[in-house]
């Protein structure tokens, strides 16, 4: 089995041993179940804010640990004291340490959407999500047959849940678009052998409908990066390891945001007449 493989497979294990622990009942009783969602959409299109989507997190499959002592709640505000448009934050513990607490923990100090980066393949993760603050998921195309994912989007949909569809080629792309998504994510990492290349991103913008916000994710440690990519039609950029694999995750992000806005108030200069 490859990296993907693996993971659903452990995590259709996780979900029947957590559905045995923590019924859904308990689930809908949690102070965050009927609180009003943030949307992420509406936030990535504000143009106040950098459209980046910045993300905690602990470790990965194929880098092991990168940032094992990050605190949730410093990281966090400092991320959003940037500007920073949204939270990304990794739950999955066997594979990127992280966990529900570390969500609930950042929506306990952060008025903004967190997006809940996880592998959701089973109605009860989203319950689990909207229990626990979140006010977005993801659906990763790769690994839902796109009848399932519909089913799932508009599940999602039903909690008051924002909903982004991540892909990796146009194939993907093309099978799985429904009118449940609010975003739509092209991953430049292929989550099969891990690799890279910010060429996908390029490559599949003008395929994504303008019906939805379209960002770009991983593999972004350049600002410049994000100029190209705003040029050509992304409207929002996921960036975690770049910003997480520093001792003080909110400062590199505070950086690179920085230099981010400093490159576009240059582009702008020049293009005045």
């Amino acid at each position: 089995m490859n990296i993907l493989d693996k993971i659903v497979a452990h995590k259709l294990q996780e979900v029947a041993e957590n559905k045995a622990l923590v019924p859904l009942k308990r689930l809908e009783k949690s102070p965050f179940f009927d609180g009003h969602t943030v949307s992420m959409r509406k936030y990535l299109l504000n143009p106040e804010k950098t459209g980046i989507i910045a993300e905690f997190k602990r470790k990965s499959p194929s880098k092991g640990w990168i940032n094992a002592t990050a605190k949730v709640e410093k990281t966090t505000i400092g991320y959003m004291q940037a500007g920073a448009s949204a939270l990304s934050v990794l739950t999955d513990r066997e594979f990127f340490g992280g966990s529900n607490e570390d969500l609930i923990t950042a929506r306990k100090f952060n008025f903004c959407p967190i997006l809940r980066k996880d592998f959701m393949i089973d109605e009860y993760q989203f319950v689990e999500a909207k229990s626990i603050g979140a006010d977005c998921i993801l659906l990763i195309a790769a690994i839902l047959e796109p009848k399932r994912l519909e089913e799932l989007a508009k599940f999602a949909k039903s909690l008051g849940l924002e909903v982004l569809m991540e892909v990796h080629d146009e194939t993907e792309l093309e099978r799985s678009l429904n009118p449940y998504l609010d975003v739509v994510g092209v991953n430049n990492r292929n989550l099969k052998t891990f690799d890279v290349s910010v060429e996908t991103s390029l490559t599949l913008v003008d395929k994504i409908p303008n019906e939805f916000v379209k960002i770009s994710e991983s593999g972004i440690s350049d600002p410049g990066t994000l100029v190209t990519l705003q040029d050509a039609g992304y409207q929002g950029f996921l960036i975690g390891e770049n910003f997480m694999r520093n001792i003080r995750p909110h400062q590199a992000a505070y950086n690179f945001m920085n230099s981010y806005r400093e490159l576009l108030a240059l582009k702008s200069t020049e293009s005045l007449p």
